[in-house]
């Protein structure tokens, strides 16, 4: 976890449950004085480096976004204390920007939009050619294309695929990482013309003043009157996907229901016991959140256990076809259906 100058809150010994009962207006977390205050001039050193004179202004608010016409970034206030991030892990299982590397990813993403909206570069031209039309409608679903070579790969899930303002924020982020090397990375893509125009843009734009200059701030964790336990009980439904429940097949393969094998492991403890590793190397290899793929590890160890399959085999031989398994489902859902990336937006 990162480290942090925390300061002295009534909440921060609470147990989960009573916390959950908190408004978020309630907590009275703010930047300073955390190692969030790092992150944000850390980000403002790296826009200095490039003579960029925006420096966005940032708030507290529920989630990761950036207002339209808002040159500035919401940043989630779970990151402000480490009770908060350990109660984030609790309910949701991971904390989105909760290392510095991370942070400072989803900043560099937050802080294209910012560009975007500070500069109006959504009106230009060559804008509109080579990442489309900002006025696009926001999909409820996208269906990414993790082989495409027409978009930079920043965040997870192939965001840059969801909508133009989204590919022209995730090019920026790359662009502005120190020592990203995105020249030789991306050798080859059709990306690398992005790059070059924002690389080319951003020289024009190098000691100049922004047209929009609000530091106007949107939904900020000061108003918000939802609790904690009302928060959660909202994120944990939009990250839930109903996956077809049609195991049973690919289970069977795996797994055996045959008699002789009654004393061997049940194959829904052998689930349960890896779970944790399961769920952290499929996020990793799709892009998925560790939520959404534990409510797909509950119903397959259900089905497990309903058909009384056993472990037969070698065990990490078992669990690595499991995870590609797993792996495999999960992408054809996505590339079926997709599902709009919430993280930041």
């Amino acid at each position: 976890m990162p480290s942090s100058r925390t300061r002295r809150f009534p909440w921060a010994s609470w147990p989960s449950k009573e916390l959950l009962q908190l408004r978020i207006k309630d907590l009275g977390v703010s930047i300073e004085g955390t190692w969030l205050e790092g992150c944000v001039n850390d980000l403002y050193a790296e826009l200095d480096a490039r003579h960029l004179r925006l420096h966005p202004h940032v708030w507290i608010s529920d989630e990761w976004f950036s207002p339209g016409n808002v040159p500035g970034i919401a940043v989630p206030f779970y990151l402000t204390h480490p009770h908060l991030m350990k109660l984030e892990r609790s309910q949701l299982l991971e904390v989105e920007g909760g290392t510095y590397a991370e942070c400072m990813q989803i900043l560099r993403h937050e802080c294209g939009h910012a560009m975007q909206h500070a500069f109006q570069l959504h009106r230009r031209r060559e804008w509109q050619r080579l990442f489309g039309k900002s006025s696009t409608k926001y999909p409820e679903s996208y269906r990414p294309n993790p082989a495409s070579k027409k978009y930079v790969q920043h965040l997870r899930r192939w965001y840059a695929q969801s909508h133009p303002d989204e590919d022209f924020a995730e090019t920026f982020a790359v662009w502005l990482a120190p020592r990203s090397d995105w020249r030789r990375r991306y050798a080859g893509w059709s990306a690398l013309q992005k790059l070059l125009y924002v690389d080319e843009l951003m020289t024009e734009l190098a000691g100049k003043k922004p047209s929009v200059t609000t530091r106007a701030v949107v939904d900020p964790a000061r108003t918000l009157t939802r609790t904690l336990f009302e928060h959660y009980t909202y994120r944990r439904a939009l990250y839930s996907v109903e996956h077809p429940k049609t195991y049973d097949e690919d289970l069977l393969r795996l797994f055996s229901d045959a008699p002789r094998h009654r004393d061997h492991e049940a194959a829904g403890t052998f689930l349960r016991r890896h779970r944790r590793e399961i769920r952290r190397v499929v996020s990793r290899w799709t892009g998925e959140y560790q939520f959404t793929l534990d409510q797909v590890l509950h119903d397959m160890i259900g089905r497990c256990r309903e058909l009384k399959l056993r472990v037969v085999g070698r065990e990490r031989q078992l669990l690595m076809d499991f995870m590609v398994l797993l792996t495999a489902r999960t992408m054809e859902f996505l590339s079926k259906h997709g599902r709009r990336d919430w993280i930041a937006v």
